[in-house]
């Protein structure tokens, strides 16, 4: 009997032989388990939230509100616990976290192609980024492919046009976002109007939001780990987390909040 005709089991279906094999520490000490355990389920939830974010793109696009916002109300709450597995991570210690970090040699969280393909998502461009991955890689190629596709903004722009409201395409979408005055008058008139649109512009709020707090948290986080040590795979570590903290994702939907 081939593989292909075995009765289906929860294990197989999970492929949890793969996954639960897929922790190889590279030190006797206890608490690297957990260490690559939590990033492992990170990298597990950014994928989850690119395929929500690519479906929110065509909802949005379609003009379609109810789902549109059952998306947002599901992104929303990975991130919370996305999050919330900084706690788990701080009970780790400093000590605890230096008896095993020499062993991580060049490997460093700044080479997550996944999480710089989601900032790219939602509307970061920078070439800069792609230089952590060799030129032909996957990883490069998602990223550019990302970077050269309209971002969620965009998206959501569209969105507010099939409700009829003037918010023009922006005409290059390979670049970064940048306030329009244009688009906060026709936000305006969203809020004013508080139909099911002004409900989809504060979830988006709530996504930028969430976004800044995992920016928060994970700097704390590292400070609290190494200070203001270098990262590992030389990267700068916490002063270069520091400077995206307080960086809207979003920023008309901010601006907009000085004029309501």
């Amino acid at each position: 009997m081939s593989e292909s005709d075995a009765a289906l089991t929860y294990t197989s279906y999970l492929a949890l032989d793969e996954v639960l094999g897929a922790q190889r520490p590279r030190s006797d000490e206890h608490d690297e388990l957990l260490f690559i355990v939590i990033h492992q389920v990170y990298e597990l939830w950014f994928k989850q939230l690119l395929h929500e974010l690519a479906f929110l793109q065509g909802v949005l696009e379609d003009g379609d509100s109810p789902h549109a916002l059952r998306t947002l109300r599901r992104i929303l709450t990975i991130l919370k616990v996305v999050v919330a597995q900084i706690d788990v991570l701080e009970t780790m210690t400093p000590s605890q976290f230096a008896s095993f970090r020499a062993r991580l040699d060049a490997a460093s969280g700044f080479q997550s192609a996944q999480f710089r393909e989601l900032e790219a998502v939602l509307g970061r461009r920078d070439e800069k980024v792609r230089e952590h991955y060799p030129p032909g890689s996957p990883a490069r190629d998602r990223i550019a492919a990302a970077m050269s596709r309209p971002s969620l903004f965009d998206s959501f722009l569209a969105y507010l046009r099939k409700h009829g409201y003037d918010t023009p395409a922006r005409p290059d979408v390979t670049a970064p976002l940048e306030p329009s005055p244009v688009v906060q008058d026709a936000l305006l008139r969203v809020y004013r109007d508080d139909e099911a649109p002004a409900s989809v512009c504060e979830r988006m709020v709530d996504l930028d939001e969430g976004v800044q707090e995992w920016r928060y948290r994970h700097v704390k986080m590292v400070e609290r780990t190494i200070g203001d040590k270098p990262g590992t795979g030389g990267s700068s570590g916490a002063a270069y987390l520091r400077t995206t903290l307080s960086r809207p994702v979003f920023p008309d939907l901010w601006a907009v909040r000085s004029r309501l």
